[in-house]
């Protein structure tokens, strides 16, 4: 029986305000900006959703589950033929051009699997973060 496992990134500074965010990571055909070249295959997007694949997991779907306006965008995701994670978007507005996030993920892990993936989840949250803070271009959204 698989357990719910929880990996959370640290609190991310951005250079743009919540709004901004918001609307950047509601169109899903934005994130192809922020995967590194090489790690996924067979890359397809529409705007509430996508698929890649991805070795030792085969295709990864993503889908937009829920958003509550300037605050929070939830993603739910099928790897391994079921429906077993989802990705949570905390956003904290902190004036102007000025916003803070915080990503979340929820999984469905057997003991063994958290064992061999909860390095990698760290380091892709932590990733994830630090491009978010590196990233400039957010009102360049994809229509």
């Amino acid at each position: 029986m698989d357990d719910i496992s929880y990996f959370e990134s640290r609190s991310g500074k951005l250079t743009c305000n919540a709004e901004e965010l918001f609307n950047f990571v509601t169109d899903i055909r934005n994130f192809e900006r922020f995967i590194p070249q090489g790690t996924i295959n067979n890359w397809q997007a529409e705007k509430e959703s996508c698929s890649f694949s991805v070795s030792m997991l085969g295709t990864v779907s993503l889908r937009l589950a829920g958003k509550e306006m300037y605050k929070k965008v939830v993603f739910n995701g099928d790897a391994l033929k079921k429906n077993d994670f989802s990705i949570v978007l905390q956003i904290s507005d902190n004036g102007k051009n000025s916003a803070e996030a915080k990503v979340s993920l929820n999984a469905a892990l057997n003991p063994m699997l958290k064992m061999m993936a909860a390095k990698h989840l760290d380091q892709f949250l932590e990733r994830l973060i630090n491009e978010l803070e590196r990233f400039r271009n957010w009102e360049g959204i994809k229509e």
